[in-house]
């Protein structure tokens, strides 16, 4: 009962059919926002109007379709197919090369009949032919008058090298989906902060009581006013608040600290810092105004508490200047740091506030997966190695030669017809 059962889970159907639904529920996910406000899914899949007919929010949260990578069924599904790829790899695959490295010999004139490629020779010099097959890279294995020989033996490794390298990457989703994290902050200029905006967490994730500071924000130009790239210094804190460790990330470039990566993400503009002429510190909040579009912020400075009348000073960048406009809508101007306007009171433009956006996440199944990718390319590269063999087999004065291959047929009736045709 036990090997039926093993055996079922090895058949290479049950495989594909395990395969095709955890593609299927792939699909879901993809076409599902995932790990998404309840709102969010309320607003694209209500309850009156069911996308597809059944799909509502409801349905979404019961099945688990919103973290579809996470759900019990969905690792239950990649377990089943790990375990199907454990036990072929065991009854099929390995009991297939242990059979290959045997030696087959043929004791019989017949069994060179089954053979696509095979001849008889009259004359033959039985030293020379195994010369010859010996000039072609085989293994040799003789007794007496019988010879059995083959090459190639290590493409018969590379389906068990192909199912090694799916259970590593297998795994490493698993791994990555019970104890990863990922969260994304907002930081001010020269704050300190902790990880508190979790986005998405596996069932076993412990999240990491690091404190950081954010040093410092700046963004760098081309020559046409584009954004070439984000740069932020960030320093990592212990728990008495020094810096242990240091370094300016930038997109793509990240601070990896003890398996904690801090990516460039975003920025922003909080505020605008001035100065009067009685030495007093003012700060103005900046506001977006198109948020989910273009980053221009703008901020209001009136002329008295109690009038309406003031200016508008607008930014888009971060190249140390803002514009100013009256309040019907006219351009004053540019007002550039350190430069003082007289509106009202003389006001200096000290600092333009920003804050960096940083995507701070965890996935310690990464590694078994590009370890996992690394042994599927070398599979490929051993898959296209062909495994031949040759038999010769002497009865009185007739040399029976017969040969097979796996792949690559027409080169190997080139080299038999070599072999026969020389010896």
């Amino acid at each position: 009962m036990r090997q039926k059962i093993f055996r079922l889970f090895a058949d290479l159907r049950f495989s594909i059919f395990t395969l095709l639904l955890i593609s299927g529920c792939s699909i879901i996910g993809t076409v599902i926002e995932q790990d998404q406000s309840i709102e969010t899914y309320k607003l694209n899949y209500p309850l009156t109007n069911p996308v597809f007919g059944f799909l509502s929010w409801d349905r979404i949260l019961y099945f688990g379709l919103d973290h579809v990578y996470k759900t019990w069924w969905f690792l239950f599904l990649i377990f089943l197919f790990g375990c199907s790829l454990v036990l072929c790899s065991f009854l099929q695959q390995l009991p297939s090369l242990k059979i290959a490295r045997r030696c087959q010999f043929f004791r019989t004139n017949r069994a060179f009949y089954k053979l696509n490629n095979y001849t008889i020779l009259t004359t033959p010099s039985f030293s020379k032919i195994l010369a010859g097959i010996k000039l072609e890279d085989y293994s040799i294995f003789q007794q007496k008058n019988i010879v059995y020989s083959y090459k190639g033996l290590i493409g018969r490794i590379a389906p068990i090298v192909v199912h090694f390298s799916m259970i590593l990457v297998l795994v490493g989703t698993i791994v990555s989906s019970l104890f990863g994290f990922k969260a994304q902050e907002i930081v001010p200029k020269t704050e300190n902060f902790h990880i508190q905006n979790i986005l998405s967490n596996g069932r076993l994730t412990v999240i990491p009581q690091n404190s950081a500071r954010v040093n410092d924000f700046w963004i760098t130009y081309t020559k046409n006013k584009t954004i070439s790239q984000f740069y932020s210094d960030i320093s990592i804190l212990n728990t008495n608040g020094n810096e242990i460790k240091r370094k300016t990330i930038s997109v793509n470039y990240p601070l990896v600290d003890k398996g904690v990566y801090y990516y460039q993400t975003d920025w922003n503009l909080i505020g605008l810092r001035f100065k009067t002429t009685a030495n007093q510190i003012i700060e103005y909040p900046l506001v977006n105004v198109f948020p989910n579009q273009e980053k221009i912020w703008l901020t209001w400075i009136s002329n008295n508490q109690l009038t309406q009348n003031g200016i508008i000073l607008l930014i888009d960048n971060l190249e140390g200047y803002c514009s100013i406009y009256s309040d019907t809508g006219q351009f004053l101007g540019n007002m550039e740091l350190n430069e003082t306007v007289n509106f009202n009171q003389n006001l200096t433009l000290l600092e333009i506030l920003s804050s960096t956006g940083l995507q701070i996440k965890i996935d310690p199944g990464i590694p078994l997966i590009y370890l996992g990718f690394f042994f599927l390319m070398i599979s490929t590269l051993m898959s296209y190695i062909t495994y031949s063999q040759v038999w010769v087999f002497q009865k009185d004065q007739q040399l029976f030669i017969g040969g097979n291959t796996n792949r690559a047929l027409f080169d190997f009736e080139l080299e038999f017809l070599k072999l026969v045709k020389n010896y």
